[in-house]
């Protein structure tokens, strides 16, 4: 299987300092701060990148589940809102994801929806963590 690697470089102290992070060989690269954690700097941060591993993952583990159930999604788009509560610590993360796939019934897309929010990769790593909602609707 796969093995992929990210980086970060954090230089200064908490509150005046500045990093940069850098995800796989070509991904995303770019600043982070205090105030683009904790406040409303510009930037990005951990708890964002992490939203969007776990939005990317459950959207390919939902697409997964489907195919091998013999549906044919059109499309996955899901959205991860991270909470950082005191601590800090990320204690919720809530996966919104509509899906476009023809002849599913909605029962259907909860039932897989359930199991990739229980079963992706990511959702595994962060097992024991934070609270994982997840809501997900049909769309045409």
């Amino acid at each position: 299987m796969a093995i992929r690697v990210s980086s970060a470089e954090w230089k200064g102290t908490l509150k005046e300092g500045t990093g940069s992070m850098k995800v796989g060989r070509e991904g995303y690269e770019g600043p982070f701060t205090y105030a683009s954690r904790f406040e409303s700097g510009r930037g990005t941060n951990p708890e964002e990148l992490i939203g969007a591993a776990h939005a990317g993952c459950f959207s390919m583990f939902l697409a997964a589940l489907l195919t091998g159930a013999g549906f044919k999604p059109t499309r996955i788009a899901t959205t991860a809102t991270v909470h950082l509560g005191e601590g800090p610590t990320i204690n919720l993360i809530e996966l919104d994801t509509q899906a476009e796939v023809p002849n599913l019934a909605e029962v259907d897309l909860q039932k897989h929806a359930e199991a990739a929010k229980k079963s992706c990769p990511v959702s595994k790593a962060l097992a024991g963590g934070p609270e994982i909602r997840m809501q997900a609707r049909l769309v045409k």
